[in-house]
């Protein structure tokens, strides 16, 4: 029996859990979400909880700073931080273009338009610079590139990366510049900071709000390097909403996602995309208001956050800080997502939205204590193995041995062995 074996005897599972709480949230959301959730899982094998995590950070990024909720003095708005856990090959990416298409779509219409005006400006003799592209999602830039964006595009960007390790290890890497700063904009862009860029030889701008949103992919053997060498300490990793692996479709269908699934799904997106274009327009925010009822919850919920923090392990106590931030957050996406198909966006939030924004704060919590418990049983099965080799080789035990009874390969063993 391996360490892992071992450890999940006595290890608590929160994937029941939070399979349970999946399909409950999953039941609260409009025909339009659900629908298309239900159906991809069945006809395009994508886990529940993948595409589920890829729509809200699609409404992050199409609400931007368009929408707010004021509360207890702090003005709150809905750009939040989502990584998607797995292995290769758990069907991740099609998740991500799936939820995105409209945003993509909005992206490629405003391209083609950048490009004619631009040929237009230089057909007569005009500077190009007068031409800025609109776009709500961005791949692959540098940290002046993106910043830089968002300032030409200041209600939101959205940074969508498929494979995020690579970010990650850039940002624990002290020798890397652009990783710092990396982290210093998503640090500060989570709670809406200004930008304010001074160059010397190259345009000076500032942004009086940053709305940054996050969307990628780790495999799971990568999920250590998201506590390496800053990243924990700086308080990043608490700010990220993890989707680990909960549902799985060995079957393959003979259909596919129905066009209406998809139509409607798209036109509840874009309707909040045009509401939010329109207040752009205008250099606005709408303030969305509490009823009593849901006032009432969040502030009740709040003080359960703060109270049951006093009592929790220092990596949990931390990430329960950000809960406090993040419930605001959903709260507001929550309302969004159930008004997109009426555009009854200026109605007041209900208790039903707030409810449905803990159900998902505590979702996420479930997630993150799963990434916690993957993180100590590699450092413990690390550990095990050191233990193991040593007392092997005083035991004139051999690194056959060691194979046969642990079902280890040869490599790693011999690796451990001679070190």
């Amino acid at each position: 029996m391996s360490y892992k074996e071992i450890e999940s005897l006595i290890e608590p599972n929160n994937k029941p859990l939070a399979l349970e709480l999946l399909e409950n949230i999953i039941s609260k959301l409009p025909l339009e979400i659900s629908q298309i959730i239900e159906e991809s899982f069945i006809h395009k094998r994508i886990p529940k909880e993948y595409l589920f995590s890829s729509i809200l950070f699609a409404y992050c990024n199409a609400s931007g700073l368009a929408f707010n909720i004021k509360h207890r003095g702090y003005t709150n708005y809905s750009n939040l931080y989502f990584a998607i856990i797995g292995s290769r090959g758990d069907i991740k990416s099609p998740a991500m273009s799936l939820a995105t298409a409209p945003l993509n779509t909005y992206d490629n219409d405003k391209y083609d338009n950048y490009m004619m005006e631009k040929k237009a400006l230089e057909s007569n003799s005009m500077p190009a610079e007068q031409n800025n592209r609109k776009q709500l999602l961005i791949q692959n830039a540098t940290i002046e590139a993106a910043m830089y964006t968002h300032c030409k595009n200041p209600y939101s960007i959205g940074i969508y990366i498929d494979e995020l390790s690579f970010l990650i290890e850039k940002m624990a890497n002290k020798n890397s510049n652009e990783g710092k700063d990396w982290r210093t904009f998503l640090l500060q862009g989570n709670t809406n900071h200004h930008i304010d860029i001074a160059r010397k030889t190259t345009e000076s701008y500032r942004l009086k709000k940053s709305c940054p949103s996050l969307l990628g992919s780790i495999q799971t053997e990568f999920i250590n390097k998201l506590f390496a060498d800053g990243n924990l300490e700086s308080g990043f990793i608490d700010r990220i909403l993890y989707t680990t692996k909960l549902t799985n479709n060995n079957k393959l269908s003979r259909y596919k996602v129905s066009d209406k699934v998809i139509t409607t799904y798209n036109e509840s997106l874009n309707n909040l995309l045009t509401y939010r274009c329109a207040i752009e327009d205008e250099n606005t925010s709408l303030e969305i208001f509490l009823n009593k009822e849901a006032d009432e919850l969040i502030y009740n919920y709040l003080q359960k956050l703060i109270d049951e923090q006093l009592t929790l392990p220092q990596q949990q106590k931390e990430y329960y800080a950000k809960m406090q931030i993040n419930i605001y957050k959903l709260v507001l996406i929550a309302h969004l997502i159930k008004n997109s198909k009426n555009n009854s966006f200026q109605s007041k939030i209900t208790k039903e939205s707030v409810e449905l924004a803990i159900s998902i704060n505590e979702f996420y919590f479930l997630n993150f204590k799963t990434i916690l418990a993957h993180k100590s049983t590699e450092i413990k099965e690390k550990y095990f193995l050191q233990e193991l080799i040593k007392r092997a080789k005083k035991n004139k035990a051999t690194q056959t041995d060691i194979t046969k009874i642990f079902g280890l390969s040869k490599g790693y063993v011999s690796k451990l062995w001679n070190r």
